[in-house]
């Protein structure tokens, strides 16, 4: 593998020892392990799948904790549909995480059928927009359309009236997923984001049939589910390699050990990832400035990232004040995954993702702001953020397979499906992968000053409210919003300028030290502004929101009428959104002005 090295002539001389010392034998190791292994949230083979992990890490020495929050988990049991009539038959369907329970009692009702649309991209999976459910009065009806049935998909039907939903799936296999928009365990004023009523989703083939039977006359249904929905304590293992100079400050590496069925490719290859990580770097631990935190969540994905938000809950104190960035590891190594297309990263780390796939395959890697999905669950905190997903399968490839957008698994619909198993991950892919990890841990372990540049987020900010502004016109005015990003970009400039010297000093030189507390303190500011609305100790749903949510909707004023009741309160919305933005970026401009006075 052909590889490159940049920086100083240090960080160049620890990172490729680390990278050469990753290897394939104990992830493989691993993921045999794992691929018995059912990870259900708080299960008993979760359990010993977390048990693999500590006896691993405590084999090696590495520090480690065991944490066991009790969250509210869901997991899908049996499901059926039968058509009524003397021509009666079976179908096999799935129930979600979250989904309303018959306690296996059918239900029965008459089938309509809403046409929808198959998600074509991750994105889409994860979108919040409503479908035409909510727009029919259904009442008494089971109504079937097209998609995963994830995420907020099951709330359009709050108004319908509808006794069941059905989604029809877009391949021969049923995906497993979950129906609720809370962010980990509910709060006060989180009642209604779960779906009002059972939700089932059936295959493509199986849903034509049914369509084709609806078009012949009415159809009716009976349907049956099981959901065990309960608090119950779950893993979370946090293994931590303490830095040699500023030890304090930290970077947090993660990934979720839960799994639908063996999980191989989501996420059993992350989850072998981060242990390889730990075996390689604890073995450096000298050479490592900062602490590096390895952390494997459960309730990912029967609790909607449980594990991760109990984390950001518990140690937020910490994590404001402490952490780099974090980096998180789902899907890594699968098959046919060689580009790194449309990797998430928050602006001020995309330079420093792009340069580590660079530096490690020779590939220019392109860069998109992350969703809400995955364990993304620090953006309240202001903590930047790359990766969730890594390597792809290219375009040309999947169109080629017939494949259709999926949430992981480098592509491969075998995501959240029985047949996401050994043949989903690749030897070499997962090499890589690991190696790409490793470069840019390394790079924010070690760098002096963090490998983040914030004038990108304020560019990011800039252009976004320019567009904004466009589409508003004269019904309102960004130009606050636009004279306080200008005037920190300004200083910004200084700064990094100022702090180009500081490349060849120590991680704990007191300078250094001062210019990184800095940076956070932008973290803080320009994350939570530009990726969350709740605040900063409370998590936003699960919906995905387009980068500065509170004032996206300004693109809605063109089309509205002047002097509307809509109009009045989108303004007002405006007016508050731009008091908060303007308020962070000034803030933000007073911190680093005084850094550099």
């Amino acid at each position: 593998m052909a590889t490159t090295w940049h920086g100083h002539g240090h960080e160049a001389a620890v990172e490729r020892p680390i990278l050469d010392d990753i290897s394939l034998a104990e992830p493989w190791a691993l993921l045999e392990r794992f691929s018995s292994l059912v990870r259900l949230s708080g299960s008993p083979q979760e359990a010993e799948a977390a048990a693999y992990i500590t006896g691993k890490l405590s084999q090696w020495g590495v520090p480690y904790r065991v944490h066991h929050p009790v969250t509210l988990i869901s997991l899908p049991g049996p499901a059926s549909l039968r058509t009524l009539g003397p021509n009666g038959r079976s179908f096999s369907v799935k129930t979600s995480s979250f989904s309303p329970s018959t306690n296996g009692e059918e239900i029965t009702g008459e089938l309509v059928y809403v046409p929808g649309r198959q998600a074509q991209a991750i994105g889409d999976l994860f979108s919040g927009a409503p479908s035409a459910i909510g727009a029919q009065d259904l009442r008494g009806k089971v109504v079937m359309t097209e998609g995963l049935g994830i995420a907020a998909r099951g709330l359009d039907l709050a108004g319908s009236g509808a006794i069941a939903a059905l989604f029809i799936n877009p391949g021969q296999r049923i995906h497993e997923g979950i129906t609720t928009t809370n962010w980990g365990a509910p709060e006060l004023g989180a009642q209604g984001r779960t779906p009002p009523v059972p939700v089932f989703g059936i295959n493509h083939p199986d849903g034509e049939a049914l369509k084709t039977m609806l078009a012949a006359g009415p159809v009716r249904l009976a349907l049956a589910n099981q959901v065990d929905t309960g608090w119950r304590p779950i893993p979370v293992i946090v293994a931590e390699i303490a830095g040699s100079q500023a030890a304090d400050e930290f970077v947090l590496f993660h990934g979720h050990l839960d799994s639908w069925h063996v999980g191989i490719g989501d996420n059993a290859t992350g989850d072998a990832t981060l242990l390889e990580v730990a075996r390689v770097f604890h073995q450096h631990r000298e050479h490592l400035a900062r602490t590096l935190r390895v952390a494997w969540w459960s309730g990912h994905s029967h609790g909607r990232y449980a594990g991760s938000t109990w984390y950001a809950q518990e140690f937020a104190q910490d994590l404001v004040a402490n952490c780099v960035a974090h980096v998180n590891c789902d899907s890594p190594g699968c098959r046919w995954a060689t580009e790194y297309r449309d990797v998430y990263a928050m602006a001020e780390a995309a330079g420093l993702v792009k340069a580590a796939v660079k530096d490690v395959t020779g590939q220019a890697a392109a860069t998109e702001p992350p969703l809400r999905a995955g364990d993304i669950s620090f953006n309240n905190l202001g903590i930047s953020t790359c990766f969730m997903l890594s390597s792809t399968m290219p375009l040309a490839l999947a169109h080629e397979k017939g494949y259709y957008g999926v949430g992981g698994c480098g592509g491969n619909i075998a995501w959240h499906t029985e047949d996401d198993t050994m043949e989903i991950a690749d030897r070499d892919n997962l090499l890589r992968d690991m190696r790409v990890y490793a470069a840019t841990l390394v790079r924010l372990l070690n760098a002096p000053l963090y490998p983040l540049d914030y004038r990108a987020t304020v560019d990011q900010i800039v252009a976004i409210v320019e567009r904004l502004q466009q589409a508003a016109g004269e019904k309102f005015d960004f130009a606050a919003s636009l004279r306080a990003a200008s005037d920190l970009r300004a200083t910004l400039d200084r700064f990094y300028d100022e702090s180009a010297e500081l490349s060849e000093r120590e991680a704990d030189d007191p300078v250094v030290r001062q210019a990184n507390a800095t940076q956070r303190l932008l973290a803080r500011s320009l994350v939570t502004t530009v990726y969350s609305q709740d605040g900063r100790f409370r998590q936003d749903p699960a919906h995905t929101y387009p980068p500065l949510p509170e004032l996206a909707p300004a693109a809605e004023l063109a089309e509205v009428a002047p002097g509307s009741d809509r109009h009045h309160v989108l303004r007002v919305h405006l007016a508050r959104g731009q008091n908060r933005l303007v308020w962070a970026l000034r803030q933000a401009e007073h911190r680093i002005a005084e850094r550099i006075s």
